[in-house]
């Protein structure tokens, strides 16, 4: 029978509970368990394809096309495993999902309440995760214990663990010990309550995982045993560590895995495989080169909206055995006038994608001073975009050339809308989201990096480069190295003679992983290297 682990977290936010659930499958998958995993989160909105990135940070595209949660990303890179759209999970659609079927008369005109309605349909898209081919479904789900938004979810699985029999299912609570400066003290009451209030809600923890900027003495840990019920073998301290990679192996040194597999007898295991994952760990934290990229976006104050692409790089100096330093550049900060000054000292550059017209002349500034100044330069959708409109601009005689999603009047509308995306209007149904496939060029960069001819990549966006001017972008020396399976589409392009000037209509950030690196930022990894050599 399929096991589940739940992970909740208290006290605050962003303590990590997506990293602890990740590291958490990292260490049952090296045992040989087959997992995959979910994200319950709290808000309304159905996804997160329409909010803000600087509120909700980036949205990570799954191979099924669902816009989710980033931590669906935590999940796929230390896990190593496709998630779809099951594994996210919010209070809209849960909500959605109930209301239709009240409508459509299914409850037989019974009242439709929070208990049973909205917490066995919570259960039910829990539950539709342990297939056959699952060993273990871990469960994270949002928000902190206390949040009113969380309580249907807290209630779906304390009956979900009284359903499938205490064997079958742990919690894992994630709370904060913080250490006061002038009395030099750990603190247990910020856990103690938090677990007090979880309880109230008729789940006991198995497992705390205690965030902390220090190793916990032994008396602190006897003390949150002793207090929240738990044995002292289920108290596990995550220190704070720059690099996320060691997460697993600091919880596989306190046992957390050993514990875990002991509570839902998963019996006749072997200890986890972890020496890749160690010598990974090892390159983040002492690397043997550096490496400076510059990341130019109109988010920039907020990091997350752009972390897949982030680690992406870091995957990519991984392969290199390179430290990657990023640099921040606001796209509105950039002008033609100033554009030079902004990438002094830059080894190579993303232009990553977004949407709306605010610091659009800023990215096609960077697009302009990379290839001129053979700055190593990747471009992801927007990126792509933005750099077919310089090259319009300054190598096609195409002085107004721009995006019809920024200028309806150009003259030159290079990008523009697919013809069969003009009359929709709905935001959530008007993009090419998920895999697609493209056909790579021979004799390319691109299919040189990805050393096949088909691949298949993520997409999130809706305009494409326009079929009536792709002679015109041959003509002016910009390859299309990539096409859709039936020539319409352009899916890569570059610049020949160019050290690494590369333009993908997808989102390969998605597909990176700390053990499979993507072609496309090995790539740019390695040529930003060779031209800090150089520079």
């Amino acid at each position: 029978m399929t096991k589940h682990i739940f992970v909740t977290g208290g006290v605050a936010s962003s303590l990590g509970k997506g990293i602890t659930a990740s590291s958490i499958g990292r260490l049952l998958k090296a045992r040989g368990l087959r997992v995959t995993m979910q994200k319950l989160d709290p808000y309304i909105n159905v996804d997160p394809g329409t909010m803000n990135p600087f509120e909700h940070g980036e949205v990570f595209v799954t191979a099924d096309g669902a816009e989710t949660d980033l931590d669906l990303g935590h999940y796929e890179r230390f896990v190593d495993i496709p998630l779809r759209r099951g594994s996210s999970v919010t209070t809209g659609a849960i909500y959605k999902t109930v209301i239709e079927r009240e409508r459509h008369g299914d409850y037989l005109g019974r009242t439709v309440q929070v208990i049973p309605h909205i917490t066995d349909e919570i259960k039910t898209r829990i539950r539709a995760l342990a297939t056959d081919d699952v060993d273990v479904v871990i469960t994270e789900i949002g928000g902190t214990v206390g949040d009113i938004e969380i309580l249907p979810f807290l209630e779906a699985i304390r009956q979900l663990r009284n359903e499938i029999g205490r064997d079958h299912a742990c919690f894992v609570h994630l709370t904060l010990v913080p250490h006061i400066g002038p009395s030099q003290e750990e603190k247990t009451k910020p856990t103690q309550h938090s677990v007090a209030e979880l309880r109230s809600r008729g789940i006991q923890p198995d497992i705390i995982v205690c965030r902390s900027d220090r190793p916990m003495s032994s008396s602190v840990r006897q003390k949150i045993s002793m207090f929240c019920d738990v044995p002292e073998r289920g108290v596990v301290t995550a220190i704070d560590t720059d690099n996320l990679l060691a997460v697993p192996l600091v919880l596989h040194e306190q046992g957390l895995d050993d514990y875990l597999v002991e509570l839902l007898q998963l019996r006749g295991l072997a200890q986890p495989e972890l020496r890749e994952w160690a010598e990974l760990a090892r390159r983040a934290s002492s690397p043997l080169r550096e490496v400076r990229i510059g990341i130019i976006g109109k988010y920039v104050d907020h990091a997350d909206a752009y972390l897949s692409v982030v680690e992406a790089l870091r995957h990519g100096g991984l392969y290199h055995d390179a430290k990657v330093t990023i640099e921040w550049i606001s796209a509105e900060e950039v002008t033609p006038m100033m554009a030079d000054s902004f990438f002094d000292g830059i080894d190579g550059v993303v232009i990553p994608g977004g949407f709306g017209p605010r610091g659009i002349e800023g990215k096609i500034s960077a697009a302009m001073v990379t290839r001129e100044r053979s700055i190593p330069c990747l471009g992801i959708c927007l990126g792509l975009q933005v750099m077919v409109v310089e090259a319009a601009r300054h190598l096609g005689g195409m002085p107004d050339a721009h995006s019809t999603e920024f200028d309806s009047d150009t003259s030159y509308p290079v990008i523009d809308l697919m013809d069969d995306q003009r009359e929709l209007t709905d935001l959530g149904g008007t993009m090419r989201l998920g895999t697609y496939p493209a056909r790579l060029e021979h004799g390319s960069l691109v299919h040189a990096l990805y050393s096949c001819e088909v691949v298949y990549e993520r997409h999130r966006h809706r305009f494409e480069v326009n079929q009536r001017f792709h002679g015109r972008l041959t003509e002016m020396g910009v390859a299309i190295s990539g096409f859709s399976p039936d020539g319409r589409l352009a899916e890569f392009i570059e610049l020949p003679g160019h050290p690494f000037w590369v333009g993908t209509q997808a989102h390969p950030e998605f597909q990176s992983r700390p053990n499979r690196p993507h072609p496309l930022f090995v790539g740019l990894i390695g040529a930003a290297l060779d031209f800090a050599k150089d520079h």
